[in-house]
């Protein structure tokens, strides 16, 4: 029996590069409201009493910045000056420019391999970016970002609701699962860091958090007298948020995917539209995987899709079912490519990107959640279909 230890974390919706992603994503929706062609690449930094908005967006519709900021500030909770953020009182800083032209002309008049220009939109960038399922959760993620998003969405239940009125918007959860043979069977380790109020003491700290967030969110089966718990571990977390730690958007993108389970190409979510692969991309990869499992073709499945940018068409598309599969990858990528189209427009509005949907996107995962459209499982009897075709 091959046994193994697996960690992923999360992060709760006042830490400060969730912050920053939130904010990102919020003006990106405000921007879609009313112009669903706009080009935004935005970023976000924050610090003690500062949130400076800045990056590339051209469009004719006006997005009042500074509002949009403090409402997002005040939804998380940043709402009073002891917690060293207040929506009401810091300064917000705005620096936006159009998107280069050269960059514009690429994504605008796409072109394929052979260099035809046809009535699609390029990719925004080159790059190469990769989509993840599997059959340990009913999400079809794998178990340990699963549970610690579960603990981290937990944490901002109970501080939202009132239960623990001393809990404070910043946190994390770190989760540790035992596999055997690939299996997850127990929770080995379980970590939460919680920003708390001055007055609580770390004996009720360390009792509330286990009997009212881990045993809520991770379920009784993965626990045991071995499982370690270790809340708040140096003691004392009373100063967080962007007053503790700088925020940046773009700097949990393990967080936002699947725990490190899953290579990462690199690129970013939050702020982006959706001509750019690093975002589109990703969402298209998963849902091929989920239709993939879904259909029952493997049991995990990585896939990995490269672009140049101003080309509509990949480059390059690898299917990787570790073993899994029931034909070979090299089948499945023939499958793959059949059913589902990768180019950029055809992923935007196949998975309907021209929405408003962004900044619900930017909290606990970009997988594995209901209500988005890569997250469907509408082309299970497509993939099966297509595969009979090769005598399977």
């Amino acid at each position: 029996m091959n046994k193994k230890l697996f960690t992923s974390e999360s992060v709760t919706e006042g830490h400060p590069d969730k912050v920053c992603d939130q904010i990102a994503d919020a003006i990106l929706d405000d921007i879609f409201t009313e112009d669903a062609s706009a080009r935004t690449a935005i970023e976000v930094c924050a610090t003690t009493g500062m949130v400076m908005v800045f990056g590339e967006v051209t469009t004719e519709h006006y997005a009042d910045i500074p509002t949009i900021v403090r409402g997002v500030l005040k939804d998380i909770g940043y709402n009073d000056s002891s917690l060293g953020f207040d929506y009401k009182t810091c300064a917000v800083i705005s620096s936006i420019q159009e998107q280069s032209p050269d960059i514009a002309q690429g994504v605008n008049h796409a072109s394929d391999s052979d260099g035809d220009v046809y009535d699609l939109r390029g990719a925004g960038d080159q790059g190469m970016m990769f989509g993840y399922a599997c059959d340990e959760t009913e999400e079809l993620m794998p178990l340990p970002i699963t549970l610690a998003h579960k603990l981290t969405s937990t944490l901002t239940e109970v501080r939202k609701s009132g239960e623990l009125e001393w809990l404070r918007p910043d946190g994390k959860a770190q989760v540790t699962v035992e596999y055997e043979d690939d299996v997850p069977v127990r929770v080995d380790t379980v970590v939460v860091s919680c920003q708390h109020a001055e007055y609580v003491d770390r004996e009720e700290i360390e009792r509330e958090i286990i009997d009212k967030v881990i045993t809520k969110a991770i379920p009784e089966e993965y626990l045991d007298d071995d499982t370690k718990f270790y809340i708040n571990p140096t003691g004392r977390f009373v100063i967080g948020g962007p007053a503790g730690d700088s925020g940046l958007t773009g700097r949990k993108i393990i967080v936002d995917t699947y725990g490190g389970f899953c290579p990462h190409g690199g690129g970013s979510f939050s702020g982006k539209d959706p001509t750019k692969v690093d975002r589109s991309a990703c969402y298209m990869a998963r849902y091929v995987c989920k239709n993939l499992v879904a259909a029952g073709v493997c049991k995990r499945v990585e896939l990995q899709v490269a672009y140049a940018i101003g080309m509509a068409n990949p480059v390059s598309i690898l299917v990787d079912t570790f073993g899994t599969g029931v034909v070979s990858d090299e089948i499945l990528a023939k499958v793959v490519k059949e059913v589902f189209d990768f180019r950029p427009l055809a992923i935007i509005n196949n998975l309907r990107l021209d929405r408003p949907i962004y900044r619900a996107t930017s909290n606990y995962g970009h997988f594995g959640r209901k209500g988005f459209a890569w997250e469907e499982t509408d082309k299970v009897d497509e993939v099966k279909a297509t595969l009979s075709k090769y005598n399977f």
